[in-house]
């Protein structure tokens, strides 16, 4: 079994303005990964969906549609055998409604959140054709869904298995991969998030991130 490589996705841009950053706002890249796997192509997270007015001028979200992203690569909705959601915040699922049946791996914790109430819209995230996990998964040969908690209770991160090492696809467990070498460098006095050592278990040659184009590499 040979798992492909893993290539970004760009998804568009968002403004995270001033009460949430505690300073200027400040400019975030939406980023997807597509995964080329011998079962065929996996996907996690599908971008910015459109929510209300309210978020709309929050956000000022610039979009790149998930047709014309993945076209970009050379791939069509069609050709997608797996999608995953890091979790279903809007910036991570926009894309879903135009799946279709292909199947959507989310932590059961995480559709129950979103389906509680004000936490995403539910256009995004009803009507799919979810596989719901209850922790840890392997949904195919080398590739390894690991939740991840911490922006979100329900947040969860893959691990590939490639030729030239593992890649983890962190999606916002950590804003920036300056967040990831932080809390590596403090695990020594065991102050990071516990579910590191699980993904530092796989020997990652490449951390990537769904709100950072900088990876982290050991």
């Amino acid at each position: 079994m040979r798992v492909g490589d893993v290539v970004r996705v760009p998804l568009g841009t968002f403004t995270r303005p001033t009460e949430e950053t505690g300073g200027a706002p400040r400019g975030e890249v939406v980023n997807g990964y597509l995964v080329r796997h011998d079962a065929g192509l996996v996907l996690l997270d599908t971008g910015m969906g459109r929510g209300d007015e309210e978020t709309e001028a929050w956000y000022r979200p610039r979009r790149t549609d998930l047709r014309d992203a993945l076209g970009r690569l050379g791939v069509r909705l069609d050709d997608l055998v797996l999608v995953a959601n890091c979790h279903l915040h809007f910036d991570h699922c926009g894309g879903n409604p135009l799946l279709g049946s292909t199947p959507v791996l989310c932590q059961r914790t995480e559709l129950a959140t979103a389906r509680g109430g004000g936490y995403t819209f539910d256009h995004l995230v009803e009507g799919r054709a979810y596989e719901l996990l209850d922790g840890e998964a392997e949904p195919l040969p080398g590739l390894h869904v690991v939740p991840t908690p911490g922006h979100v209770d329900g947040h969860q991160s893959l691990v590939v298995e490639c030729a030239d090492g593992s890649v983890v696809l962190a999606g916002q467990s950590h804003e920036h991969a300056a967040d990831w070498a932080a809390d590596l460098a403090a695990d020594r006095d065991a102050a990071a998030p516990a579910w590191m050592a699980r993904l530092l278990a796989f020997d990652p040659r490449r951390v990537v991130f769904a709100h950072d184009d900088a990876e982290w590499r050991p």
